[in-house]
């Protein structure tokens, strides 16, 4: 319902933009940092004789170039959409005896739609924003890691004949962000910002097109950028 209600006010923020709304572009460095849990890896808990529980997913951080688009509405409200070029993540057990173990990798795009309210948008220099909005995480290319292949090998859950392969599903959720625009030069600024976003997804471990095991993984990563900024 509140995400709901976040695409009918970004929508409605939109439809109502005058023709004179300011642009700005940020370019700079992008990092995805999890907040990571997940479920446990129970069925390989269960053949490899691990407690039940022992175990879960971890994500590592992740830099990219970051870009985003502003659109000034009014001297407070703006629009702002997050991108970048995909992140890359590596993903590993966490606990238990295998606690280490390269389960895989994946690459995102994460687009994100906010809408920002500006404090202080009559100041000449600093400009500090808070935000909401809406996220969408698109997943692809994953790779399991030959870890995780010699491990279920080694459990005689696969053999070297099987096809093993990863899958994640895309995410929806919501994101908050706080930050500050800071003017250099009628046209050039800088950008900083940090965002917290929900990003949840279901991974899956396949051998032959078959579900073996199943993680839900909330990533749930802080978003940080520090740019350069050109006001058009």
């Amino acid at each position: 319902m509140k995400t709901t209600l976040s695409i009918i006010t970004l929508a409605s923020m939109l439809a109502a933009a005058p023709a004179s709304a300011d642009f700005a572009i940020n370019i700079g460095a992008i990092t995805v940092a999890p907040d990571d849990s997940s479920s446990s890896l129970n069925v390989i808990e269960q053949v490899a004789g691990l407690p039940s529980g022992s175990t879960a997913v971890g994500v590592n951080p992740n830099t990219q170039l970051g870009l985003t688009f502003d659109y000034r509405i009014n001297p407070n409200w703006a629009v702002q959409l997050i991108a970048a070029t995909p992140f890359s993540h590596d993903m590993a057990v966490k606990g238990s005896a295998i606690d280490g173990l390269k389960v895989g990798k994946t690459k995102h795009l994460p687009p994100t739609l906010l809408a920002q309210y500006h404090f202080m948008p009559q100041h000449q220099r600093f400009d500090p924003f808070i935000g909401v909005g809406v996220n969408y995480t698109l997943f692809f290319d994953e790779q399991i890691d030959n870890q995780l292949i010699s491990a279920l090998q080694a459990l005689e859950v696969t053999t070297a004949n099987d096809k093993v392969s990863l899958k994640a599903k895309n995410s929806f959720g919501l994101a908050l962000q706080a930050g500050v625009n800071i003017k250099l030069t009628d046209t050039l600024g800088l950008h900083m910002m940090v965002s917290k976003m929900d990003i949840d997804t279901t991974g899956r471990v396949q051998v032959n097109g078959n579900t073996i095991q199943s993680v839900d993984l909330s990533i749930d990563p802080y978003v940080a950028m520090v740019g350069l900024r050109w006001m058009l």
